[in-house]
């Protein structure tokens, strides 16, 4: 299994996902302004692991904190917590673990210092609990995909976007266990690639069998009749079903529809925002220009050219088959996870 974050001797240690597949490589941030960067530049990325990065991430910013008083050193966690949430606003995991430090934090009493291993503890349980939620969605979710016939991903889902074996991905590795025979088609995730340089990754160290494909190939591929079921993860889940993952899953839940394919959501309750009613009030990160028109040593884009980069998309609940949580299964087409 990938350790992806964690902390360790007062840093927290990342796995740098910017530099796969090429160079498996690990990064240890001592201060909190290099950790901010290190999301932003998706070093570390998939919305359970943003929690986890979270959550350790309020330790960081306190670890000097920890002379003031504990007014001052809970105004810190604030504060610290205010900069992790604006960080990626899409992807709630990332508060959901900051918030979960802060509430320890704040409940705190007496010395800083004291304050601080309750918040590293909290920390620490955050991360416990992801594994094995992971765990759970990956059971629950493997009797869903085929017994034969291929079943087709978007994005990065496994262990480098969690704390254990992942959600969407780690249904799929877990049915494979099973049945080895299960094959997956890989879309390439357009305009960072996260499916071609991550998922193919996983995919490899785990044996299962892939082929990565265009994303503009995934209809092609379904209308042959080669995909069985498609399932995803989800950076943000609205309380009707409606949910934000990585743009280009619309799209994959339109084809499902039009071909009578399942469409699964597979993701941690806590990516589930209660709060938000439905996707319209999903606020969508919009990514930088360059990493569309930059991606290569020579521009593929004429200088000038205008680019929308939005890193989301939300998919309808009324399109969504499933959502597989670690409390269980819910169908489609309506949701009510209050």
């Amino acid at each position: 299994m990938l350790e992806t974050v964690r902390w360790l001797d007062g840093k927290v240690r990342i796995l740098d996902q910017s530099r796969l597949p090429q160079t498996e490589s690990y990064l240890e941030i001592s201060a909190f302004p290099a950790l901010i960067d290190s999301i932003k530049e998706l070093k570390v990325r998939g919305a359970p692991a943003l929690g986890i990065a979270g959550a350790y991430g309020v330790c960081l910013g306190l670890a000097e904190e920890q002379h003031r008083s504990i007014a001052d050193f809970k105004l810190s966690a604030t504060e610290a917590v205010t900069q992790l949430c604006a960080t990626r606003p899409t992807a709630v995991n990332l508060g959901t673990g900051a918030k979960h430090v802060l509430k320890t934090v704040l409940e705190s009493e007496g010395k800083s210092s004291d304050a601080f291993c309750k918040a590293l503890k909290s920390a620490d349980d955050f991360l416990e609990d992801d594994l094995s939620r992971c765990a759970a969605i990956s059971k629950l979710g493997a009797p869903l995909m085929p017994s034969d016939g291929s079943v087709l991903t978007h994005c990065n889902t496994g262990g480098l976007a969690t704390g254990g074996i992942g959600t969407a991905l780690g249904v799929i590795i877990e049915a494979h266990k099973n049945n080895p025979r299960l094959h997956v088609y890989v879309d390439e995730t357009r305009p960072l690639l996260q499916g071609a340089r991550l998922t193919t990754w996983e995919l490899a160290r785990a044996g299962v069998k892939h082929t990565l494909i265009t994303d503009s190939a995934a209809g092609h591929v379904m209308a042959a009749k080669k995909v069985k079921c498609v399932i995803v993860g989800a950076d943000r889940i609205a309380a009707n079903g409606d949910t934000a993952n990585k743009v280009g899953t619309y799209g994959l839940a339109v084809l499902c529809e039009k071909h009578r394919i399942p469409f699964y959501v597979a993701a941690p309750f806590t990516t589930v925002d209660l709060g938000t009613s439905c996707g319209e009030e999903i606020i969508i990160e919009e990514r930088s220009m360059s990493e569309l028109s930059d991606r290569f040593s020579t521009s593929p884009v004429p200088i000038g050219t205008e680019v929308y980069n939005p890193a989301f998309d939300v998919t309808p609940a009324s399109l969504i088959t499933a959502i597989i949580t670690e409390r269980g299964i819910s169908k489609g087409p309506t949701f009510n996870f209050a």
